[in-house]
């Protein structure tokens, strides 16, 4: 599926606001960030200026830069000294777009089975379910499905927030379970 130009602006103005977070830190912390050297360098060289323009201009250059590289590992150090909210929002907007994501694959499904004469049924075939069970395994691909699939043949809102609390559920109970994991391990 192909991202909108508002999406995509989207995605880069929360890669801005990581990025003026990660100007906030004090210098120690930025020096662990898990970028290369240069992009350290250049962080700490912008958090020393003061708030005008020139470190506006400054936030959207490095914004361009930092999102060729994995962010997860910077908002979990952002989160780390400065709160879970912004992770938190970012986890949100992932729900979000996956939720879209699977409704507009189900509503074309849909499309597709109805021009064939075919019968769509519950338990139809999705990319997005499964690219969902790789990153949250504890996903049950048939609730979704059928969560999908009562949403196109409805049209009924409860059903897109439904995917979203249930997204949402399993993303938080992953999340214990990768916790629990590390804990352990440590122990």
């Amino acid at each position: 599926m192909q991202i909108s130009r508002s999406e995509q602006k989207r995605r880069i103005k929360e890669i801005e606001l990581l990025v003026e977070e990660l100007l906030t830190l004090p210098a120690h912390v930025l020096s662990q960030t898990p970028l290369p050297d240069e992009m350290r360098q250049s962080l700490l060289t912008v958090a020393g200026r003061p708030l005008n323009k020139a470190r506006k201009r400054e936030v959207k250059y490095l914004t361009r830069l930092i999102q060729q590289y994995p962010l997860e590992g910077l908002y979990e150090l952002v989160s780390r000294y400065r709160g879970n909210k912004l992770k938190e929002q970012q986890q949100v907007k992932t729900i979000d777009s996956y939720r879209h994501t699977l409704i507009n694959e189900a509503l074309e499904q849909e499309k597709l089975c109805r021009e064939r004469g075919e019968d769509w049924t519950e338990n139809w075939p999705s990319t997005t379910i499964s690219q969902l069970q790789r990153t949250v395994p504890v996903i049950d691909p048939l609730t979704l499905s059928r969560l999908a699939y009562l949403f196109v043949r409805t049209r009924n809102p409860r059903y897109s927030r439904e995917i979203f609390r249930y997204l949402r559920s399993m993303q938080e109970l992953h999340n214990r379970i990768q916790q629990q994991e590390s804990v352990s391990r440590e122990s």
